[in-house]
């Protein structure tokens, strides 16, 4: 029984404390109100000639997001941004991101 108790304590611990997979649902949801209007979801927009993100490697985005929010890689526009997203949000869209065919 004590076996139990510790086991589920465990169990809830490790998912108290930030254990999650990326959902790429939840980051294609977070994109289209985050990020598309300036990198679209394949291509740029059009008007704004920003790099699109769709097939790119999603450690690398995770990590420019956080950098970005961190105010260790500087964009006004993008550590605005940036500043907005948590953990959660920015494993999601790197991962929605990183799924698609450019």
């Amino acid at each position: 029984m004590k076996l139990f108790a510790y086991t589920s304590a465990a169990i809830l611990l490790s998912m108290s404390t930030g254990s999650f997979a990326a959902s790429a649902f939840a980051g294609k949801a977070k994109a289209a109100a985050v990020c598309s209007q300036c990198h679209g979801i394949k291509s740029p927009n059009a008007e704004v000639p920003f790099p699109p993100l769709a097939g790119r490697d999603e450690l690398y985005l995770e990590s420019a997001l956080k950098q970005y929010r961190n105010k260790t890689r500087r964009s006004d526009v993008m550590n605005n941004i940036a500043a907005g997203l948590s953990d959660r949000d920015i494993n999601n869209i790197a991962e929605y991101y990183s799924r698609l065919k450019p």
